[in-house]
């Protein structure tokens, strides 16, 4: 069964989790020092929140894109292991 993952998705999905990490970190922060809200923090926490969604997509897509990747791989090798046992039995059956 493969499950070696491609080493530029590890890549990708790392730095987005970085983004999610550095994305809490601003928003804690921000909460943490604002005692009254003016518009400058409310435009922090707008840039905080969207770079937390957009990191949160991207993880989640390289995830899925990933498992299908080695899902298909999985099938490809099943189909091979299928038809090698095929071919197999039915030149046992012919002799």
């Amino acid at each position: 069964m493969y499950t070696n993952e491609k080493p530029d998705n590890n890549v990708i999905m790392l730095l987005n989790l970085a983004g999610v990490v550095l994305a809490y970190v601003m928003l804690g922060i921000s909460l943490y020092l604002s005692t009254d809200v003016p518009l400058a923090t409310k435009g922090y926490w707008a840039i905080g929140i969207i770079l937390l969604t957009l990191s949160l997509v991207n993880f989640v897509k390289y995830r899925f894109d990933n498992q299908a990747r080695i899902d298909r791989i999985n099938q490809i090798e099943e189909a091979k292991n299928e038809k090698l046992l095929e071919d197999y039995v039915g030149d046992s059956k012919d002799s």
